[in-house]
């Protein structure tokens, strides 16, 4: 069952086609792996997934996506999308991801409370959970942010970058806690690492203004030719690495 159906979707600013023709399907049991050089269109699709950006096209969502009017996505931006200065504690940060359900005037329930620090508590950070998202760390705000995506139980889990700014710990212990979500819902997850999530992710998307999907979580030589995808793998050992270069045509010379 597809929860979500691209086809033919461009997405332009300023008269630059950051996305041109897209078709994409996102399966209910999916873990895609989104990869490609900087200015690429990555995290263009997902704002576009979203409904966050003027397309044109078509964009369809299976019914199983809403519950009483409410689209089940959780979305975890990157860190520099989020406004460190605002005066919310990491509690607040994770109870926001209820808006949806609960509107920006309603109180939140001593149930929503309980569910957002036993996140917060699941994610190592409960004894952070009242400090200012001022005076926690980069690692700390991720995890809320992570928390806060999927206290309202999406059926859909969307994160941009999500390891960044995490110690190899967290990093580990995160992609675990995504391969547990999986079984329950479906994921997109951006990411310039793909050496490190080739072996979590079930298959990878590579976006250049055009998306090309890989079926398979391993990119081959063979692959790269049908899909003609800018990607050179070389590998040290059992951890491959990648280096993007542009599609043809697309002008864009920008690595990740």
């Amino acid at each position: 069952m597809n929860l979500v159906r691209m086809h033919d979707v461009s997405v332009a600013y300023d008269g630059y086609e950051a996305l041109e023709k897209v078709d994409l399907e996102i399966g209910a049991d999916d873990f895609l792996g989104v990869i490609g050089p900087n200015g690429g269109g990555k995290t263009t699709l997902v704002k576009a997934i979203l409904g966050a950006v003027p397309y044109t096209g078509t964009i369809e969502y299976a019914p199983e996506l809403f519950h009483n009017g409410e689209r089940l996505i959780g979305y975890m931006p990157q860190i520099s999308d989020f406004d460190r200065a605002f005066p919310i504690s990491l509690l607040e940060v994770v109870l926001s991801g209820l808006q949806g359900r609960r509107g920006f005037c309603s109180r939140y329930t001593k149930d929503d409370r309980r569910k957002a620090l036993q996140l917060l508590e699941e994610a190592g950070i409960g004894d952070a959970a009242r400090k200012p998202i001022g005076e926690v760390s980069g690692g700390q705000m991720q995890r809320a942010l992570l928390c806060r995506a999927v206290i309202a139980d999406p059926r859909l889990l969307i994160l941009d970058e999500p390891a960044n700014f995490v110690d190899n710990r967290f990093e580990r212990e995160l992609y675990e806690s995504l391969r547990r979500l999986n079984e329950r819902m479906a994921i997109v997850m951006v990411s310039h690492d793909i050496g490190t999530i080739s072996s979590v992710v079930k298959e990878i998307v590579c976006v250049n203004r055009r998306v090309h999907r890989h079926h398979s979580n391993r990119l081959t030589e063979e692959q790269l030719r049908n899909y003609d995808c800018p990607i050179q793998l070389l590998t040290h050992g059992s951890l491959p690495h990648t280096v993007l270069e542009h599609h043809p045509g697309d002008g864009c010379s920008d690595h990740e």
